[in-house]
């Protein structure tokens, strides 16, 4: 997938994710979604999120006990997301979203994960050991052996990125539905 870097089509890919999503998100929520997608930068993002609150099209709904403001789509913004979603590819619009929706799974179910990296120097690889749990309960552990540092730090890196990515697969693998890994590396 390619960048977004149009102005209106990052309002319009903002508004279609979360029109979709169709709870109150914060900032920040939205920001990493979106930054998961790889399709915006940061700045484009930042701009467009207060142009749609100034233009009506997000609003504040709520704050929390610790003054984080969440946002929903107002009605204008609705109307807009659904005339103007056409200007971007659905593929990008629905694949955006179904990673936004495996990542806002994680977050509210209070997935917890954690990568360490080991060194073996009697053969001088290293080991990248991952976990995912649930209140306790073991999703995913696994350790790989690697040649080399920097490998294991990308293998970190990535994990830390995406790790509702790295336990979808690992279980489409197990489970036989490769179609999740080859979706994935035509993204």
């Amino acid at each position: 997938m390619g960048k977004i870097t149009e102005r209106n089509d990052v309002k319009i890919y903002i508004l279609y994710l979360m029109r979709n999503i169709n709870y109150p998100l914060s900032y920040l929520t939205l920001n990493e979604i979106v930054m998961q997608t790889d399709l915006v930068n940061y700045l484009d993002f930042d701009d467009a999120f207060y142009e749609l609150i100034d233009l009506q099209l997000i609003e504040e709904v709520y704050k929390d006990e610790n003054d984080t403001k969440y946002y929903v789509v107002t009605r204008k913004g609705r109307m807009v997301a659904e005339e103007l979603k056409s200007d971007l590819l659905p593929s990008i619009l629905e694949k955006s979203l179904s990673m936004a929706l495996r990542y806002l799974d994680f977050q509210r179910r209070g997935v917890d994960f954690d990568c360490v990296i080991t060194s073996r120097p009697l053969d001088q690889t290293f080991d990248v050991s991952f976990n995912i749990t649930e209140h306790g309960k073991v999703l995913l552990s696994t350790t790989l052996n690697v040649e080399s540092e920097i490998q294991a730090n990308r293998i970190k890196k990535n994990f830390f990125s995406h790790p509702e990515v790295i336990y979808h697969g690992s279980l489409s693998l197990a489970s036989g539905n490769v179609n999740y890994i080859y979706d994935k590396q035509r993204e």
